[in-house]
């Protein structure tokens, strides 16, 4: 059924900034996996929609990132010069080997299993100290006043900001989301994104100045003194790896707690069975980043001929988004009901962290930081309500899914 034709009168198989869809992707995305699996857009990019293609392209050494390359087709050379297209092509979320490696392996010794483990104690005194402050109110904005607060908190924790220049983060946009889709940039939303880039380089330089007087055990020290197989990171390169694991360690975090704590509200028997079993928080996450992954989207280019992908041929150069949140609702993975919300789901393998060489880096960390949010929220709050769990007001981008607001009372 690949040959799947559209009429003027059907609706787009994949219009991701419809409102429809922004508010529920679910059905489209099943749509997508019964009739087109390796669906053509009009503007040229593969849409993988089924577990098997998703996890293969994932895995596959054939498929890179080609920063470069890729947005050579969207922009005018001109605009790729400008502040936030320079900064994001030394981003390492969009390098390949032997780029990517050098820039991970500098980085990934601050989130081994060992060392992320060892943070559970301040990502619960975090917790502790946030509802300490908001619990005799009787009411909050559970994204603004308590997922968004604690991702921030250790992610400057970990990049040694002071806590005199953090008030600014906690007060900073959530808008960084857009820069992400590969649907080209407005010329409205390129300034914006120049705006903050050049904002954050200009705060990060001057860290550096701090941290090279006053060197702490924190990674923005460690980055500036390392040095791996004789090649440190350029300035550039450092700002902007920076700015992104700021972004990556705290946006996709706020949307896996304001998510799963939504679809906990939505499904009262699996709150109730959780309030009563607190030890199955761990997979209760698991099943979250199933259920309604923070990350709906990834995507990657063919770096040769791919001769079959899902009935398909790639040709290189050519994109393929890959549906995570598609993925992690295929049944030929999760027969049983997989549009239900199962806190006790055995085998839960949820896709939302990517993986391969891009296999998310603070995965681990995001893990701990919502097992001890959700349970603790739910332990000291136990009376607590969504004010309006039927309609919530979702933010305008796909790639990252996650809540505007999330009033609740108690």
């Amino acid at each position: 059924m690949n040959e799947h034709v559209q009429t003027a009168t059907t609706a787009p198989l994949f219009d991701p900034l419809s409102p429809e869809f922004i508010r529920d992707p679910y059905p489209h995305y099943e749509r997508l996996r019964t009739t087109d699996p390796m669906h053509l857009t009009p503007l040229g990019m593969f849409v993988a929609s089924r577990h098997a293609e998703v996890s293969s392209v994932l895995r596959d050494k054939r498929f890179g990132k080609d920063y470069v390359e890729r947005n050579k087709r969207r922009y005018r050379p001109e605009v790729l010069e400008q502040p936030v297209f320079r900064s994001m092509r030394h981003w390492m979320l969009y390098q390949d080997p032997p780029d990517h490696t050098r820039l991970r392996s500098l980085v990934v010794k601050a989130f081994t299993a060992r060392r992320v483990e060892d943070m559970r104690p301040r990502i619960q005194e975090v917790v502790d100290q946030t509802l300490d402050r908001i619990s005799g109110q009787g009411h909050m904005d559970l994204i603004e006043d308590f997922a968004f607060r604690l991702p921030v908190t250790i992610i400057c924790d970990m990049l040694g900001i002071p806590a005199e220049h953090r008030e600014a983060f906690y007060a900073g946009s959530r808008d960084g989301g857009r820069l992400l889709e590969p649907v080209p940039l407005s010329p409205a939303e390129i300034e914006q994104g120049n705006a903050g880039q050049i904002m954050a380089r200009m705060y990060f330089e001057h860290l550096f100045e701090i941290r090279r007087k006053n060197p702490g055990d924190d990674l923005t020290t460690q980055l500036l003194q390392a040095e791996e197989d004789g090649s440190k990171l350029s300035n550039e390169e450092l700002t902007a790896n920076l700015i992104l694991l700021f972004g990556a360690g705290h946006e996709t975090t706020v949307n896996l707690i304001g998510n799963g704590l939504l679809a906990l509200h939505r499904n009262p028997d699996q709150l109730a069975l959780l309030k009563a079993k607190p030890a199955l928080i761990g997979n209760a996450v698991e099943e979250f980043l199933r259920y309604d992954s923070s990350v709906q989207l990834t995507g990657r280019v063919a770096l040769v001929d791919i001769d079959d992908l899902g009935g398909r041929k790639i040709p290189k150069g050519e994109s393929v988004l890959c549906l995570l949140g598609s993925a992690n609702r295929d049944p030929a993975v999760y027969p049983d009901r997989p549009d239900r919300l199962d806190i006790t789901r055995p085998n839960v393998r949820p896709l939302s962290f990517g993986g391969g060489i891009h296999h998310c880096l603070g995965a681990q960390l995001a893990r701990i930081e919502a097992e001890v949010a959700i349970a603790t929220l739910l332990r000291r709050l136990p009376e607590l309500r969504l004010d309006q769990p039927d309609n919530p007001q979702w933010r305008p981008t796909f790639v990252l899914r996650g809540l505007k607001t999330l009033p609740a009372s108690w």
